[in-house]
């Protein structure tokens, strides 16, 4: 058995009397106060995450960005300098390895985040299509930690701190900076539909603007008001929404398959692939939809599954993602859930639960 990985503020959670708990192989702070707490001041103020168990990937070169671009479903080459692109990282049969975001920091430097339990799974694949470009691949995920400060006030806080880049820094912008507390790669993205910036830094730099962030009145939270949040705005998690057996087109994410591009992985099996599940948003008047539900239309079939659910802080009502097999998605909207013995009626959501603020 493994021995259970640290992020470099595993000591200040502690101290903080953070509740601990297993996490893609590292032990995270699951909450601090309560998820009610965390999850409101990132709605309205300011929360932040350490998601230093994240992977960081590094390709560098004159082909570095025709590289990645090669690898993901959504368009990298046309992103400006300075931009960051969400993507799924797809099979040749089309079906996801990971989502990711890739940002672009010069016309020959990129680097890629990765989800914290995909990092060898992810490298591998990179590392087995580089050689085809004229790039550098490394994997630094052990050089850097990880903050994701979200929230309204967001941009007010790093203000203060003196590590707000400029007006021009616009949503889904990512940029290398010197700040007082060193060399620093912010982007101003996030997992919450909050305005929102990670900040990835060595160890000792994201240290003290964790310990200066604090001073500011910034709230610690954990990954269980990360879920929260992230499933109010409709956002996918990986191993929940997205698998390794289905693709982005059975998972509501068409929008990340660009067919216009001249080719990428996976690009000849999705153009005549027909999807075989839709993701339905789904909320209950009384009660939670729990991971793993039955859903089923208004005959009392079954027609799917829940994929995430929780109660919803913002809304004060059960919440969850379902993966519906297409054949069967009712047309009437019309769907069930069931809890236990019970099957409850379910609210059809075209949009996201919470509609988020970011810029």
């Amino acid at each position: 058995m493994a021995d259970t990985l640290k992020t470099s503020l595993h000591e200040a959670h502690i101290k903080l009397g953070a509740k601990m708990a297993p996490f893609a192989g590292f032990d995270m702070p699951l909450q601090y106060s309560s998820v009610k707490e965390e999850s409101k001041a990132v709605r309205e103020s300011a929360g932040v995450f350490d998601v230093s168990h994240m992977g960081e990937f590094f390709a560098e070169g004159q082909e570095a960005v025709k590289f990645v671009d090669y690898l993901l479903t959504n368009d990298f080459s046309k992103a400006e300098v300075g931009k960051a692109v969400y993507s799924p990282l797809c099979r040749e049969n089309g079906t996801i390895i990971d989502d990711l975001i890739a940002y672009k920091l010069s016309a020959d430097k990129v680097l890629i985040c990765v989800n914290a339990s995909n990092i060898e799974k992810d490298y591998s694949w990179f590392e087995k299509h580089a050689p085809k470009f004229n790039c550098n691949l490394t994997n630094r995920s052990q050089d850097f930690s990880l903050l994701a400060l979200q929230g309204p006030k967001s941009v007010e806080i790093l203000k203060a701190l003196e590590v707000f880049p400029s007006e021009d820094f616009t949503y889904y912008s990512a940029r290398e900076v010197q700040s007082p507390f060193g060399p620093l790669i912010l982007a101003r993205t996030g997992y919450t539909g909050e305005d929102g910036f990670e900040i990835f830094g060595s160890h000792e730099s994201i240290s003290t603007i964790w310990s200066k962030l604090l001073e500011k009145g910034v709230v610690p939270c954990g990954l269980a008001a990360r879920d929260v949040l992230r499933l109010e705005v409709g956002y996918p998690l990986y191993g929940h929404e997205l698998s390794d057996d289905w693709t982005p087109l059975d998972a509501g994410l068409k929008w990340t398959v660009r067919m216009d591009k001249e080719n990428f992985i996976g690009k000849e099996f999705l153009s005549t692939y027909k999807p075989k599940y839709r993701l339905a948003k789904l909320s209950l008047e009384k009660g939670i939809p729990r991971e793993g539900y039955e859903v089923l239309n208004s005959s009392g079939e079954k027609v799917g599954w829940i994929t995430s659910g929780t109660m919803s802080v913002a809304t004060g009502k059960g919440i969850g993602i379902a993966l519906v097999e297409k054949e069967k998605f009712p047309e009437d909207k019309l769907f069930k859930i069931k809890v236990r013995a019970n099957e409850l009626d379910a609210n059809f959501h075209t949009k996201a639960f919470v509609a988020g603020g970011h810029k």
